[in-house]
């Protein structure tokens, strides 16, 4: 039955990925999968740092700011910190592959882990474009 469950996870995340949330479907992906204060971020501070960061877009992938690391899906997850891929890293926090955080279940709990270990700055976007602001927008008219 677990192998059933993991196949069907792996099926969930190759339809997902490459895709390009819009705003509000984003929000209430978040809210269902409980990141509404996590790291002490709000649901909207999550949706302004993932707009920031990727554009809600799953497949972002983007050279990180060490040398050798690259940051990866909907998060900008880290190479070098928070995932493994073939490059340099040091820590794997996540204990995944980066292309797992690809997909957006997988990328949410990394975020979660990213948020506990640092928080909302870990995201140098959040800390410009979010932190402090009026966020209201970001989530007005979604239901959350």
């Amino acid at each position: 039955m677990k192998l059933q469950s993991l196949v069907l996870l792996v099926l969930l995340c190759a339809v997902a990925q490459g895709k390009v949330f819009d705003r509000c479907e984003w929000a209430r992906c978040l809210k269902k999968h409980g990141m509404d204060g996590v790291g002490g971020g709000t649901l909207a501070d999550w949706v302004c740092l993932t707009e920031h960061v990727s554009g809600y877009d799953t497949k972002a992938k983007n050279p990180g700011v060490w040398e050798g690391s690259t940051d990866y899906g909907i998060f900008q997850i880290n190479s070098r910190y928070f995932c493994r891929d073939d490059g340099p890293h040091a820590v794997n926090t996540c204990g995944v592959r980066c292309s797992a955080v690809l997909c957006p279940k997988a990328a949410i709990e990394c975020a979660k882990e990213v948020a506990i270990y640092i928080g909302l700055n870990a995201w140098q976007p959040w800390s410009t474009h979010c932190h402090g602001k009026d966020l209201s927008s970001y989530t007005a008219g979604c239901g959350v």
